[in-house]
């Protein structure tokens, strides 16, 4: 039985004949930070939702954390401003941090009663990655450290010249139990390709690459070992700021938004106009959209500017993902706000898992 106590601990249970899944909660975010740099008593409480819920993962992204002029994208990278972030981030995760967690539900025929336990426990970064303004992070419970292995990391820019990080994506993938998982933040100005022969792509079936995706997963398909290669597919997040706007005049928009008319708005999406049409983003899901456009704000203000468009965070290319929840948050640091998702991700746990 210690695998059962083992692996019980910070999340739900459900019996397979050859292994356990173990359902690990996911929290992702994404933020344009147009820029600016934070101050150092920003408190991050409500935007990573810490005084009230508890996730095994976080996955912060950013876009923007430092003003996208030349010597920015042509100069030395600036970690002294994602290091602040990281900071401010743990801060937050890590502020009076107290896990009820029962240890015990075994049968009678243990002889072990049933008791539960207060551990303190703290959340730590396990991979970070910065391309000029595009930064991302994965924060891991500190019970949880022991069944993540084989991180992995992949930038690709495709700025200017159509190479440099002004633009493009940056890919953290790791194997949490035994299941792969891949987050993926996009930047502003970032445009998906029809997929074509993507999917095949994705079977290792070929290894040439007609879009950006599928170069990040062969980065990470050729650095495989054999035993994790074995491994299910990856469940795949995708999180970013893609300037799709709404297609509709000023005027009627802001009226519609006030209105909290969510369906014509949706309706005038551009982005849901060409997912609808199966040109961009094949295969994938994004959950309910219940809240306001995350773009443009006056500064400091929660009064919109001229135009209107959002970020998303998308799940797609494998069973075991669920969204169960999506939503901005109200942080006018910039002229963005905010949008954060909730996954249940189911993982495989092998029966020779001891720990």
């Amino acid at each position: 039985m210690l695998l059962h106590a083992a692996i019980r601990q910070g999340g739900d249970l459900v019996a397979s004949t050859a292994a356990w899944e173990r359902i690990e909660r996911v929290f992702a975010s994404t933020w344009n930070v147009g820029g600016i740099m934070p101050s150092d008593d920003l408190d991050l409480d409500d935007w990573l939702d810490t005084r009230d819920n508890f996730y095994d993962i976080y996955v912060i992204g950013f876009q923007e954390i430092v003003p996208l002029n030349a010597r920015n994208v042509l100069g030395p990278k600036k970690s002294c401003i994602s290091a602040k972030w990281k900071s401010l981030i743990a801060a937050a995760l890590n502020k009076n941090r107290v896990i009820e967690r029962a240890d015990s539900q075994q049968a009678s025929t243990d002889n072990s009663a049933m008791e539960s336990s207060a551990q303190a426990e703290y959340f730590s970064c396990i991979m970070s990655k910065q391309m000029v303004g595009i930064f991302t992070s994965v924060w891991a419970r500190s019970s949880l450290k022991s069944f993540i292995h084989h991180l992995d990391v992949s930038s690709i820019g495709s700025g200017i010249m159509g190479c440099l990080g002004n633009k493009g994506s940056v890919s953290i993938r790791f194997v949490l139990q035994e299941t792969k998982l891949l987050f993926r933040l996009l930047s502003p100005g970032f445009r998906w390709q029809r997929r074509g022969c993507a999917a095949e792509e994705f079977g290792c079936r070929g290894y040439t690459c007609k879009d950006e995706f599928c170069k990040t997963y062969l980065v990470f398909l050729l650095n495989e070992s054999e035993g994790v290669s074995q491994l299910r597919i990856c469940q795949v997040v995708l999180l970013g700021d893609l300037n799709y706007r709404i297609s509709l005049e000023e005027t009627e928009t802001r009226s519609l938004v006030k209105a909290k008319n969510w369906a014509i708005l949706l309706e005038n999406d551009q982005l849901l106009f060409e997912f609808s049409r199966g040109r961009h983003f094949e295969g994938w899901q994004e959950g309910s959209i219940t809240f306001s456009p995350t773009y443009k704000y006056h500064p400091n203000s929660d009064q919109y500017y001229w135009c209107f468009d959002g970020v998303i965070v998308f799940c797609g290319m494998a069973k075991g993902l669920k969204q169960v929840q999506y939503e901005t948050c109200n942080y006018r640091l910039s002229d963005h706000r905010p949008v954060r998702a909730v996954f249940h991700a189911e993982c495989d746990v092998s029966e020779g898992t001891q720990k």
